[in-house]
């Protein structure tokens, strides 16, 4: 079967199954042959730009209707495929299914297209057998999906030997502020700690809800970073009043983590994403997470 995966997700969803696609989209690089595969979209947002740039560039492109996606057709039908997988969660986040179906339209494929809408990790691990299924992977996919709730139950149990349950807020962007939403709430409950905000999508806040929130524990995880674009972005944090008064700032429990593969891509890894957290939220019960993936926001250097 000849599979596209036009999502981060998707792609590590399909080759967790034993699969490869013949083609990807711009950001899929994970596992790492992933990023050899031939990408059959682009975006018009310049990644690299800081936080306040990239929001005004996606504001722009869906002001003048362009969208933040393009698709290059004629790679799409070099690739030939049989099935395209793709997401309606958010159109900023990977190219959106009715991009999708209209390049299926004007090329005329016969091919099958999956959306994927996942909002918790039960939609995630639906998503991982509705990817099984399409491709004849079932058990591949009941066995990857009971490995990964056994994996989540294991932290759950540690994890309830806690003594506290810190009040957590985990910023999936800098300027505006976000609050994460979707899947990391559950993460941050199963992870052992109270979600201070808990809302079905992320959600721009004014910088004063998160002063009187006041979280014991505060993650950056801004959506498409990885540690090093955070820290070229952290003033978008470290220069608004009252920073250094919040208690996880004043506790050294404020973190930097890595938004991009681990926190905002609803894929089998958000298990070691839970795993990671609890051990920003309990380190005296969980192994610290890699410094590649995440740590103190005093660490995190330009």
């Amino acid at each position: 079967m000849r599979i596209v995966t036009l999502l981060p997700s998707a792609t590590e969803i399909v080759y967790a199954l034993g699969l490869e696609p013949v083609a990807v989209s711009h950001e899929c690089d994970y596992p790492p042959e992933a990023a050899e595969k031939p990408a059959v979209n682009g975006t018009r947002i310049d990644p690299t730009a800081a936080s306040a740039e990239i929001d005004g560039q996606v504001l722009d492109a869906e002001r003048e209707g362009e969208g933040v996606y393009e698709i290059d057709l004629d790679a799409l039908a070099e690739a030939d495929p049989d099935l395209i997988v793709t997401q309606g969660l958010c159109d900023v986040c990977a190219v959106d299914e009715v991009l999708v179906e209209r390049a299926v339209g004007r090329l005329d494929l016969d091919c099958r297209i999956l959306t994927t809408d996942p909002h918790s990790l039960a939609d995630v691990f639906d998503d991982v057998r509705r990817i099984g299924r399409a491709t004849g992977r079932e058990g591949h996919a009941d066995q990857l999906v009971a490995e990964l709730r056994s994996g989540v139950r294991a932290v759950r149990e540690v994890a309830a030997a806690a003594d506290e349950r810190p009040r957590v807020a985990v910023l999936d962007w800098l300027d505006p502020v976000m609050t994460a939403g979707h899947w990391v709430p559950e993460l941050i409950e199963d992870a052992g700690g109270e979600a201070l905000f808990d809302a079905p999508a992320s959600v721009p806040r004014e910088w004063e809800e998160i002063r009187e929130a006041d979280p014991d524990v505060l993650v950056a995880a801004p959506c498409g970073f990885g540690l090093d674009q955070t820290a070229a972005n952290l003033s978008d944090l470290t220069e608004r009043p009252g920073w250094d008064d919040l208690t996880a700032v004043r506790s050294g429990r404020a973190y930097a983590m890595d938004g991009h593969h681990y926190v905002n891509r609803p894929g089998p890894r958000l298990v070691e994403t839970l795993e990671y957290l609890a051990a920003l939220l309990h380190p005296t019960l969980f192994d610290a997470p890699p410094e590649d993936v995440a740590r103190p926001l005093s660490r995190v250097a330009v």
